[in-house]
């Protein structure tokens, strides 16, 4: 028996595409055409957005712990949420969560100390690109890390909440993103982290100058790899 996932979502591109990727990567592990059960909550995205906006995040973690209790109520075993930005407020609720969580970030620096990364660019909203939820997470792997100017990280959060999260991919904005890893390659950047759910949408190993870190796919593989281990892990992951 593999463990139920619960996800707790935010946008709905970001959410659908881990959601795609845990039923269409199971693998052998599930039988054929098998996947571990999966329940999805979220709550209104507007409300989601109002917090942000006000870097309210005690509201953004009550909106999260509210999900994680439903989630729990339908079965779940077990929490992720393809949400880098909202993992700013995973601190403040964990005490009170009625399930453990896979983190986001630190799937990432695990594959990227795996990888043999030694700088990797942040690329993501403007929330997350100024916060620590990567630095911290980076930092414990001993892995370098750089963020984008300033006018750089406001051009990738426009895109990002004014086209990615809403299914619009245009070509300029894919450019401007390969011009920004560009100039993380230019100073010694050996990898980039695609840090916003929607971001490998639009830019993958295949168009980006630099190898990504594509944080998406990463937490759902971990999910997978919990769901189908025979030991429940408690607590923070």
């Amino acid at each position: 028996m593999s463990r139920h996932i619960g996800i707790v979502a935010c946008s709905a591109e970001g959410a659908a595409l881990c959601y795609r990727t845990i039923c269409l990567e199971a693998g052998e592990g599930f039988g054929p055409e098998g996947h571990p059960e999966v329940s999805l909550h979220t709550a209104n995205y507007a409300h989601y957005l109002a917090c942000l906006e006000k870097q309210d995040w005690p509201g953004v973690a009550a909106m999260m712990l509210d999900s994680a209790r439903k989630l729990k109520a339908a079965g779940a075993e077990f929490l992720i949420c393809p949400d880098n930005t909202l993992h700013q407020a995973l601190p403040l609720l964990l005490k009170e969560s009625p399930l453990p969580w896979l983190h986001i970030a630190e799937v990432v620096a695990e594959e990227a100390w795996r990888r043999g990364f030694r700088r990797l660019g942040l690329t993501g909203t403007r929330w997350l690109v100024d916060s620590a939820v990567y630095p911290d997470k980076l930092a414990a792997k001993g892995i370098d890390y750089l963020r984008p100017e300033a006018a750089q990280r406001d051009a990738l959060d426009r895109i990002i909440m004014t086209e990615l999260v809403k299914g619009r991919f245009r070509p300029e904005s894919v450019r401007y993103f390969q011009a920004v890893i560009e100039d993380f390659r230019a100073v010694g950047c050996d990898g980039v982290v695609l840090g916003c759910t929607e971001i490998p949408l639009i830019i993958h190993d295949g168009n980006s100058p630099l190898p990504t870190l594509d944080s998406t796919r990463l937490l759902a593989r971990a999910a997978l790899r919990l769901a189908d281990d025979s030991e429940c892990v408690k607590g923070e992951a």
